[in-house]
């Protein structure tokens, strides 16, 4: 068998002009791009009562995040309270008073001032 390479790779000569180039830009810190997501910069916690015959519900507001994006933190938060809840307008409407474990989660999704009020 012949030692002939199937065809000519024209790639072949920088191999030996790689120590010539250039260095490239540093890669970014690990720290920096890493760590708590990111997330809105507010939430609105408040407990309502009106219009829903005496029953509790939690209202999370001013999150500024798309419907697609609601609907993904209303299952989360369903989720790890294990209640219900359902999207209504801009707001996550969450079935219970759920205003002292809903500030915690929603920090650890990113969100970085959470008011309850």
């Amino acid at each position: 068998m012949d030692d002939k390479k199937p065809f000519h790779n024209p790639f072949a000569g920088l191999k030996d002009k790689i120590g010539e180039l250039p260095r490239g830009p540093e890669p970014r810190d690990a720290e920096r791009t890493s760590g708590a997501p990111k997330g809105p910069a507010r939430a609105m916690v408040r407990l309502e009562r009106k219009s829903r015959a005496g029953k509790e519900v939690t209202v999370v507001e001013q999150l500024g995040l798309p419907a697609a994006a609601l609907r993904d933190w209303l299952k989360a938060l369903k989720d790890a309270l294990g209640c219900g809840g359902t999207v209504e307008g801009n707001a996550l409407v969450l079935q219970g008073d759920h205003r002292g474990r809903v500030g915690a989660l929603l920090e650890e999704r990113g969100v970085r001032r959470v008011t309850i009020g």
